[in-house]
């Protein structure tokens, strides 16, 4: 066992850090996020990254220690970190992600509305944001998302700073980005939305993907008259005001917490 193994394994489970009641809720439903996508296996091990900013200090933002896998984020043992990449609280000393870090601190700095960021490496995400239709208005889960998903040209891996404003510039005012040749972003006005948007994203690609199986000769678009339809029906998710957000976290969380609470610690 390696001196890193070794030091996660016995530190993983952290002492709760003392903080404002508003930030550890935060922090619970954030562990709660990591640990639903690991369920549902979204993960791409201790790579991809979800944030959510801290009530109270706009300027910091929570998000994994790199070296954990989903599985193992608990709501104590979320790294604390300033916009301008200053870490202020880390319990298990594994610092983060540059590409979290490039990637979270743009969105947080210049989208102050999403307070929750979320990006998956999931295998149909990355399928179809390598395909040059991008998500096609092929099912009732696309067509939520039909024509208000931005792009991002694949550059890289994201490390580089100068990134950030093309980043950014692409996303535009847009709650679900598709990075070309990577995989899939989300932002909502909390972890709760930002799940919900994701979800149903992640959904729409596994359906887009498994229809192209068959080839594309026989896949059947929506027309414009449903595509706009589901576009008006949608709106009301978009700013995570809807009740049915609320109950499909909740729902989420009773089937979570069959499988455990230790995220909650």
């Amino acid at each position: 066992m390696s001196a890193l193994t070794h030091h996660i394994a016995t530190l993983r489970s952290c002492a709760r850090p003392q903080v404002f009641p508003e930030e550890w809720d935060v922090r619970v439903k954030l562990a709660a996020a990591y640990r639903l996508a690991a369920l549902f296996r979204w993960t791409d091990h201790i790579y991809t990254h979800f944030s959510v900013r801290v009530p109270g200090a706009e300027e910091h933002f929570l998000i994994n220690g790199f070296g954990l896998l989903f599985d193992e984020i608990t709501a104590s043992n979320l790294v604390k970190v300033d916009i301008d990449g200053t870490i202020i609280d880390d319990p298990l000393g594994l610092g983060i992600n540059q590409a979290g870090y490039v990637i979270h601190s743009a969105i947080h700095r210049a989208r102050p509305d999403l307070r929750a960021v979320l990006h998956t490496h999931t295998r149909d995400g990355a399928a179809v944001s390598a395909q040059k239709g991008g998500l096609l208005p092929l099912s009732q889960h696309a067509l939520t998302y039909y024509g208000r998903v931005a792009y991002h040209t694949y550059e890289g891996v994201v490390l580089d700073l100068d990134e950030q404003e093309r980043l950014i510039a692409n996303l535009g005012q847009s709650n679900v980005l598709i990075l070309r040749n990577h995989g899939l972003l989300t932002g909502g006005t909390s972890v709760e939305h930002a799940f919900r948007l994701l979800h149903g994203l992640e959904y729409a690609c596994n359906i887009q993907v498994a229809a192209q199986a068959g080839g594309n000769a026989d896949l059947l678009l929506a027309s414009q008259e449903a595509i706009d339809k589901v576009r008006r029906q949608a709106e009301v998710f978009s700013d995570g005001g809807h009740s049915g957000i609320a109950r499909h976290w909740d729902a989420l969380i009773r089937q979570l917490d069959r499988q455990g609470t230790a995220y909650k610690n």
